[in-house]
């Protein structure tokens, strides 16, 4: 019976949804399965726990962002965001790919500091998903999933906030739990 690709998506406010969707790549590796791994919002000038893990278990994790949208310009967003769709559009075509990773597209899609419609379109968006190789998983993150996203994935998982160290403690981030 050939393989049905699913789609995954992990939400909510609470801390843990990249963490699910890195048990979903080990899984995934532990079958012998081609990954792929893209980060939407993270910068490339920044080292984090996850690429270092993943390089070590030979997944190559790519980021395409630069950083959080407070720290550049809404030009300098956007013109990230436009090249990241580019490049991850031709992912959702490669046939050769079991599963793909979209971290943080979500967040990426909630993005109302500045005009993402242009270079993020929606509709492109959910379009390339539902369009992308049958046996191809597909598993996307972040804060805000869109309504029509959760319409098409086959599991949504939505992490909530019952306690964190950052509101409740005003703790900062801390390396090998959260980068």
């Amino acid at each position: 019976m050939a393989r049905q690709g699913m789609l995954l998506v992990y939400t909510g406010e609470g801390k843990g949804k990249t963490t699910a969707s890195l048990g979903v790549v080990l899984r995934a590796i532990g079958r012998g399965m081609k990954v792929k791994y893209y980060q939407f919002i993270k910068s490339p000038e920044r080292t984090y726990g996850e690429q270092i893990a993943l390089g070590k278990l030979g997944v190559e994790t790519v980021q395409l962002g630069i950083g959080f949208t407070w720290t550049k310009t809404p030009e300098e967003h956007r013109e990230a965001l436009a090249k990241a769709w580019q490049i991850v559009k031709e992912e959702l075509n490669d046939e050769t790919t079991d599963l793909l990773v979209l971290d943080e597209l979500n967040n990426a899609l909630a993005i109302t500091r500045f005009p993402i419609d242009d270079v993020l379109p929606l509709p492109e968006v959910l379009e390339a998903i539902q369009n992308r190789p049958q046996t191809m998983h597909l598993v996307i993150t972040g804060r805000s999933a869109h309504p029509s996203l959760l319409a098409l994935a086959d599991l949504v998982s939505t992490i909530d906030a019952t306690k964190h160290y950052y509101a409740d403690q005003d703790v900062k981030a801390m390396k090998g739990l959260e980068f």
